[in-house]
C-alpha cells in the first residue's frame, strides 16, 4: 500500500458518495487510476464493502453486551457460530483464547430485553454456559483507518 492507496481510502472513508470522477479531481491523478486503485484495493480485500455505517441507537437497540461462551467440548465453534448467525442481535462473534471459547457481541432494546436474546444464544446444546457484560458508553467506536495512516 503506498501514499496514493492510502489518500483514495481516506477520501472515500471521509466521503463514500464523491465518486471516482470526483476523487480523481481532488487527488490530481487520472480517473482510471483511481479505478484501478479502488479495484485493487477491494480485490485484494483491504476495502471489504461500500454499504453505510448504521446506528444500532438509532434502529432501536440501544444497549450493547459482550456474551463470553463456554461451549461444550466436542460441540465445535463452527455449529455454535452457525446457530449465533440465525440471531439478528447477534453483531459479531470470535473464538478466543482464555477464559470462555467465543465472544459475542449483541445488542438489544432493553436490559429486559436483553435476556430474551441472552436466552436465544443459550437454546444451543453446545452452549454451555455464559456470562455477560454490559457496555454503559463507547469510549472507541470501531475503526480501521487509523492503521491505515500508521502504515509508512
Amino acid at each position: 500500500m503506498d501514499v496514493l492507496d492510502r489518500k483514495v481510502i481516506d477520501l472515500f472513508a471521509a466521503e463514500p458518495r464523491i465518486g471516482v470522477l470526483e476523487a480523481s479531481r481532488r487527488l490530481g491523478v487520472a480517473r482510471g487510476t483511481v479505478q484501478a486503485r479502488l479495484d485493487k484495493l477491494a480485490d485484494s480485500g483491504v476495502i471489504t464493502g461500500w454499504g453505510p455505517d448504521l446506528s444500532t441507537e438509532a434502529l432501536g437497540y440501544p444497549v450493547t453486551a459482550f456474551l463470553t461462551l463456554e461451549i461444550r467440548q466436542g460441540a465445535g465453534h463452527e455449529t455454535v457460530a452457525a446457530h449465533l448467525a440465525q440471531i439478528p442481535e447477534v453483531l459479531e462473534a470470535f473464538t478466543i483464547t482464555g477464559a470462555g471459547d467465543m465472544w459475542a457481541r449483541v445488542v438489544a432494546r432493553s436490559n429486559a430485553d436483553l435476556q430474551r436474546v441472552i436466552d436465544q444464544v443459550l437454546r444451543h446444546d453446545g452452549i454451555d454456559r455464559s456470562t455477560t457484560v454490559i457496555a454503559l458508553a463507547t469510549q472507541i467506536p470501531f475503526r480501521v483507518l487509523p492503521l491505515v495512516t500508521s502504515l509508512a
